[in-house]
C-alpha cells in the first residue's frame, strides 16, 4: 500500500475542470435537443431554439470548466491540508509488466 499525501493544484485543477467541460458539452447538445423538441410546444420560433442550442453547446463547457478548475483547486488545496494533518489515502499500485 501507499498514500496519496499530496495533489498538484494546478494540474488537479485542470484535468477536473476538463471532466466538468465535457460533461457541460454533453449538457449543452442534451439541452439543445429538448429545447428543439419541446420549444415548439411552448410557442417559441425555431430562430430563438436553434440560437439557444448554439449558445447552450458553446457556453456550458466554458462555464463548466471554469467551476471545475475552481471546485478543483478548492478539493486540492482541502485535500493536500488535510492528508498532512492526517493521512492521505491509500492506494495499492502496482508496477506494469510489458
Amino acid at each position: 500500500m501507499q498514500e496519496l499525501k499530496k495533489i498538484d493544484v494546478v494540474s488537479f485543477a485542470v484535468v477536473f475542470g476538463l471532466v466538468v467541460a465535457v460533461f457541460g458539452l454533453f449538457m449543452g447538445i442534451l439541452s439543445a435537443i429538448f429545447r428543439a423538441g419541446f420549444g415548439g410546444l411552448m410557442g417559441i420560433s425555431g430562430v430563438a431554439t436553434g440560437a439557444f442550442g448554439v449558445v447552450a453547446s458553446v457556453l456550458f463547457p466554458i462555464i463548466g470548466f471554469i467551476e471545475g478548475f475552481i471546485g478543483g483547486a478548492i478539493f486540492a488545496i482541502i485535500y493536500n491540508f488535510v492528508a498532512s494533518h492526517y493521512r492521505g489515502i491509500r492506494i495499492n499500485l502496482e508496477t506494469a509488466k510489458k
